[in-house]
């Protein structure tokens, strides 16, 4: 079976670059791919800032998505904020969930 949707959950501050990063590389391979931020606020070390931004740019542009059930990460990041149950709904609807 191949996987066509993936979701990755990053759910650990130090791994927040990486999983963007592997998020958008999936996109690269026309998968239909999500990232999805759990319980933590996002945190840049300021070289790293716009870098990320950029990267959540393309992935938008890739046609990706990007979650939050982090209300501070939605606003500045100005990603899909949904609750963790709602979160969790929305992991049936991928073919491969990666817990990162």
């Amino acid at each position: 079976m191949r996987a066509e949707k993936v979701i990755l959950l990053v759910r650990e501050e130090r791994d927040q670059w990486e999983g963007l990063r592997s998020t958008l590389g999936l996109g690269v391979e026309n998968l239909w791919v999500a990232c999805c931020f759990i319980n933590t606020e996002i945190k840049m070390k300021p070289d790293k800032e716009q870098g990320f931004k950029e990267n959540l740019e393309m992935l938008e542009e890739l046609e990706g998505e990007v979650y939050t059930n982090v209300p501070v990460n939605a606003e500045r990041y100005k990603m899909k904020y949904l609750e963790l149950k709602d979160l969790a709904k929305k992991l049936s609807e991928y073919d491969l969930v990666v817990p990162f």
